[in-house]
């Protein structure tokens, strides 16, 4: 039924089973507050029904939008007139301009509608022996005047705007509850490209809408998520997150870690995330600095005092220790406190702070669920440890080392002869720089690769905020070494193709660039510490590591850069987390950066379960985000209300 306009705003309900005699059974009067039903309007003919089935049949609602039509009328009408209070009329009549009936065939038919001033009531029609009755509830909603609604299933509303953004609303316990917005950036009246903090990557300002829906839109491609969960904001304080297998081999991940600034919780991931953190045994009551796996079965967690290795019980998962409790070994540092850290396959690295140390932690059985977490080595750094990151064990790996060794086929001796890259990791330091290091049961560590961070603005000042926030090796065509650094910025290092092995020369030593390792007998045998790092032969005593190039720069937002791979590979996508998610993925035999349509997130952490095999868990404003990615280009947009005086 269309609207029509008369004088007064009335609802009324018709009978039309008999084209030859159409009555009205009700007529509600619309001027809100003083909503008035008028029952003596009822024809005699139409008071009552013979049975049910001819309450059933009572069909048809007629919204009748009512007003004058004298020359106000079209100027009212008119979406671009500023002067008349953004669509609205000077006359005190509400107007119904939307309307929307319950999906389905009810015997108790509900109709939600909307005035022109952003109210939202729901009328409910209810038929019984003695006739028909109307319910009209109060104002369930206030928002924007809504040119369209739709009652879709699951009891959610949508509303369209003209000339402003839409929502969907939830109609819950009898009232409505706004869920999310429906973006609509038309009318665009303005538009410029433009660059945003030098992230080269062009996008439009533009301006949208109309009093008092104006908004200020910026338009950018990206990839589009499918929003599959989102929970109460609840989660205030989180420090991490990480999702963690319980073997190796699994397809689906089978924990969630969240760490609090006092506190740690482990969830199953699973068709309901549910609380195990007791049956896995990480200590509750300490933030979680790093998880992961260790071997099959068994997880580490590093915090603040120490590490703990865990090996949880079948109610946590299947595959745990058939015990009641779970089976738990500890190591601490004494009096230093870890700062960060890092949990590979057989291989667990820690930082500490004042003094700065380095230290590989190791764990050996002494009989049937007795285990002995142990310090296998450390050593003493120049510089702090800013981060750190274990390459995951794949064919990748191979690949990776096979590259670097070709970098240095024109040499008898090279840093990579020998080389495991199964135990090597990279850490960030507070020089600033990156550093390749690599460590074995029976050598010291061994430094393969440095690289300086040095950044200048356009004055050629350096640029504050470079120390490194996140660091991971990965591989694309070649290795790179990706560094996030805390002032937003992104650097790419490679490994030269024809690397510079510089002698040694006596005279001068202090000219040589230094890596982050020092002795910690004596402050003054530095080179020379460097060197036995990097022996492999009488005739590589006198090589220092290869210098990595750095090749690009990108400026990713203002705030830390975080990465965070999606998949277990060294050639995984990996999302980056500034100001807003990013996609680092490779292309045409380089890294692309593509922004996700998501909202700024202060953690990420990639879920792989049955029900949702490429799902992306983002903690932002409180809330769990559980989203799954579609991996394809978009445009998308962000808005800014103009305020209106």
């Amino acid at each position: 039924m269309h609207m029509l306009y008369k004088l007064y705003p009335e609802m009324l309900l018709m009978d039309l089973r008999d084209p030859h005699n159409i009555c009205c059974l009700h007529k509600i009067n619309l001027n809100i507050p003083s909503l008035v039903e008028d029952r003596s309007f009822v024809e005699e003919s139409c008071r009552a029904f013979d049975d049910d089935e001819g309450m059933f049949n009572v069909a048809a609602c007629a919204l009748l939008e009512l007003r004058d039509s004298g020359p106000d009328t079209f100027k009212v009408d008119d979406p671009m007139s500023i002067d008349s209070g953004g669509g609205k009329g000077s006359s005190s009549s509400k107007l119904v301009c939307s309307w929307t009936w319950r999906p389905g065939n009810s015997t108790d038919p509900k109709l939600i509608f909307c005035l022109d001033t952003g109210e939202l009531y729901m009328v409910e029609i209810n038929s019984r022996t003695e006739g028909i009755h109307i319910n009209l509830s109060e104002c369930l909603y206030r928002g924007s005047p809504c040119k369209a609604l739709l009652w879709v299933k699951c009891g959610l509303i949508a509303g369209l705007v003209e000339m402003g953004d839409g929502f969907v609303l939830k109609l819950e316990h009898a009232k409505l509850f706004y869920k999310s917005s429906i973006q609509n950036i038309a009318p665009i009246l303005d538009v410029s490209i433009a660059d945003y903090h030098d992230e080269k990557q062009d996008q439009m300002f533009a301006c949208c809408g109309m009093n008092p829906e104006g908004s200020l839109r910026i338009i950018r491609s990206g990839i589009s998520v499918e929003r599959l969960l989102k929970t109460a904001p609840i989660y205030q304080g989180v420090t991490g997150t990480w999702t963690l297998r319980m073997k190796q081999s699994d397809p689906y991940h089978s924990f969630l870690v969240l760490s609090f600034v006092e506190e740690t919780r482990i969830l199953s991931v699973g068709l309901s995330f549910n609380d195990v953190t007791d049956a896995v045994g990480f200590q509750s009551d300490v933030c979680t600095v790093a998880c992961g796996l260790f071997a099959d079965g068994g997880l580490v967690q590093i915090h603040r005092s120490g590490i703990r290795l865990c090996l949880p019980t079948t109610s946590a998962h299947p595959g745990g220790v058939p015990l009641s409790l779970p089976i738990c070994a500890s190591w601490s540092p004494g009096s230093r406190t870890i700062s960060v850290g890092a949990v590979g396959q057989n291989l667990v690295i820690v930082a500490t702070s004042n003094p700065c140390f380095l230290s590989i932690i190791g764990v050996r059985s002494l009989s049937t669920y007795n285990f002995e977490v142990y310090e296998i080595r450390h050593v003493r750094l120049q510089y702090e440890v800013s981060c750190i990151s274990i390459p995951l064990k794949n064919a990748n790996n191979k690949h990776i080392a096979s590259e670097a060794r070709l970098a240095n086929k024109d040499h008898e001796v090279g840093h990579f002869d020998n080389f495991d890259i199964n135990m090597a990791f990279v850490i960030g330091t507070h020089k600033p720089s990156v550093e390749v290091l690599s460590f074995a049961n029976e050598e010291a560590f061994r430094v393969l690769a440095t690289g300086t961070i040095a950044v200048s603005n356009a004055l050629g000042s350096p640029i504050s905020g470079c120390i490194p926030e996140d660091v991971r090796l990965v591989s694309v065509d070649h290795p790179y070494v990706l560094a996030g650094l805390r002032n937003g910025m992104l650097l790419r290092f490679e490994w030269p193709a024809i690397p510079e092995f510089v002698q040694l020369d006596p005279n001068r030593q202090s000219c040589l660039p230094r890596s982050c390792f020092s002795d910690y007998e004596s402050s003054s045998s530095i080179v020379a510490n460097l060197n036995s790092y990097n022996s492999v032969t009488e005739q590589a005593k006198n090589c220092i590591p290869t210098f990595l190039q750095l090749i690009a720069i990108r400026r990713i937002g203002i705030t830390p850069a975080v990465l965070v791979p999606l998949k277990d590979s060294l050639d995984a996508d990996i999302i980056v987390l500034s100001d807003r998610p990013w996609v680092l993925h490779a292309a045409r035999h380089s890294l692309a950066y593509t922004s996700i349509s998501f909202q700024p997130a202060t953690h990420v952490t990639p879920v792989c379960s049955v029900d949702c095999p490429k799902g992306v868990l983002f903690v932002a404003e409180n809330s769990l985000h559980l989203v799954s990615a579609l991996y394809s280009n978009l445009a998308y947009t962000l808005g800014f209300p103009f305020s209106c005086s």
